[in-house]
């Protein structure tokens, strides 16, 4: 694959204007605050896998709009209190087997991996989507962000953190949230709404969010993202657009409340990115215009000949990463 994006040199300063709409703010305590009203109902049932040192669940939670999420949750013996991490998996895809969560535990992290709703794995979805959508889920409910499918997933994403914090063995004081490509999207999201919590609950919050890895995001820049590339999944959009008629404004504003790069200045948290400069799925000029306008304490590794992928030593930063904030 040859370079078909932005030079590196450019993509340093690279920083478009925000597309936030002025009650974008809003929109996401409102959101919250309604979110809240619904008991979390956390439930772990022991699962019975061969493996030491480790205690293992299957974990559910109630969702946005009553969804059941379902997850897989692991914790090391003994009764801490642990740091925990949340990870997130990547587009149409599943949690990680319990097996690949023990190289976690091994470090003395409790972590819980979800399904996102309605991909894959068993969580459900019981969104209602008004209007037709392109296939995959990037444009379902995209004429109006009360409806927009990914809504739902960021409050889920939200929810889940706060699960890690009804664990008696959590240190709520040390969390932390890892993805890549749609799981680096809902770390970047989760970590710019989680500072909204505290206003949008109008009480005193439990839990701290001390790092976040995002490797390879996805859901970020979508107007480039839709333009400078015709790999999937952002051509959903340009095919959504293509097709139904609809103004493509109207679904680009829609998009602006989700977008990681109109969210990237709320994240307090530190934060590590990963970007691919061949990388067709998530162009790293998307990648940067949120990484640029992240305030916070922020570190990013770029792959001179990457795809979307995980990149050579990568997981060794990332195993630092959190050995160093949590």
């Amino acid at each position: 694959m040859a370079y078909f994006d932005l030079p590196l040199a450019q993509l340093w300063s690279y920083c478009p204007p925000q597309t936030r709409q002025p009650d974008c703010a809003q929109f996401w305590r409102d959101t919250l605050a309604e979110a809240v009203q619904v008991p979390l109902d956390p439930q772990f049932v022991p699962l019975d896998l061969p493996y030491t040192g480790v205690q293992l669940f299957r974990a559910t939670f109630a969702g946005w709009q009553g969804a059941e999420v379902v997850g897989t949750y692991a914790r090391p013996l003994g009764d801490g209190p642990f740091p925990a991490l949340l990870l997130y998996h990547g587009y149409s895809s599943r949690r990680p087997e319990a097996f690949d969560l023990l190289g976690w535990t091994s470090q003395g992290y409790a972590v819980l991996a979800i399904d996102i709703r309605g991909q894959s794995g068993e969580s459900s979805d019981t969104g209602s989507y008004p209007g037709g959508h392109a296939p995959g889920y990037l444009t379902m409910g995209v004429g109006d962000p009360q409806t927009y499918y990914y809504r739902a997933v960021y409050v889920d994403a939200l929810r889940a953190v706060e699960l890690l914090t009804t664990r008696p063995e959590v240190d709520p004081e040390r969390l932390g949230l890892a993805g890549g490509s749609q799981g680096g999207g809902l770390t970047l999201a989760t970590a710019a709404l989680w500072p909204l919590r505290a206003q949008a609950y109008g009480q005193s919050v439990h839990g701290r969010l001390c790092a976040a890895f995002a490797e390879i995001p996805f859901l970020c820049h979508f107007e480039r993202a839709a333009t400078v590339t015709d790999a999937e999944p952002y051509q959903e959009i340009a095919r959504y657009c293509r097709r139904s008629g609809v103004d493509p404004a109207r679904v680009f504003r829609t998009l602006s409340y989700f977008d990681c790069m109109n969210l990237a200045d709320w994240i307090e948290a530190p934060v590590y990115l990963t970007a691919g400069l061949m990388d067709l799925i998530c162009p790293p000029s998307t990648i940067f215009a949120a990484y640029n306008h992240i305030r916070a304490p922020k570190e990013i590794f770029v792959a001179q000949f990457g795809e979307h992928e995980i990149f050579p030593g990568v997981p060794d930063a990332r195993a630092r990463w959190f050995a160093t904030h949590l």
